[in-house]
């Protein structure tokens, strides 16, 4: 038999295991998801010199992954939303970004969910 000491270590022992295979799981399901996405936003981006799309890159920054354009970040506003042109009218909006950024996020958190569960 063991005593209750014994028991509530042994309780916070697996519950720590647990909380580091979930953890890393996450970790693994944050990295493949932001590379995923670079993937999907080089295929989905406009190609006028094929410069913008080539430029999709993902960084860590502290817990987070970031995935920002690294050559040309000032288009994806202008691309995404559209703009004035000089001589009067508007660009329409090539939206790229936001289709492939809902779908990241739904992997994500399906990811997460499963890993949770597991």
């Amino acid at each position: 038999m063991a005593s209750i000491d014994s028991l509530a270590s042994e309780i916070v022992r697996e519950l720590q295991r647990y909380t580091n295979l979930v953890e890393e799981e996450v970790e693994v399901a944050k990295e493949e998801v932001a590379k995923d996405l670079v993937s999907e936003l080089k295929g989905s981006s406009p190609k006028d010199t094929g410069d913008y799309a080539k430029g999709w890159r993902t960084k860590k920054v502290g817990n987070a992954q970031v995935v920002h354009n690294a050559t040309n970040y000032q288009l994806t506003h202008l691309l995404e939303k559209g703009h004035a042109k000089v001589n009067g009218g508007r660009v329409a909006p090539r939206v790229h970004i936001r289709p492939a950024e809902e779908k990241a996020i739904e992997e994500y958190l399906d990811r997460v969910e499963r890993a949770i569960r597991q």
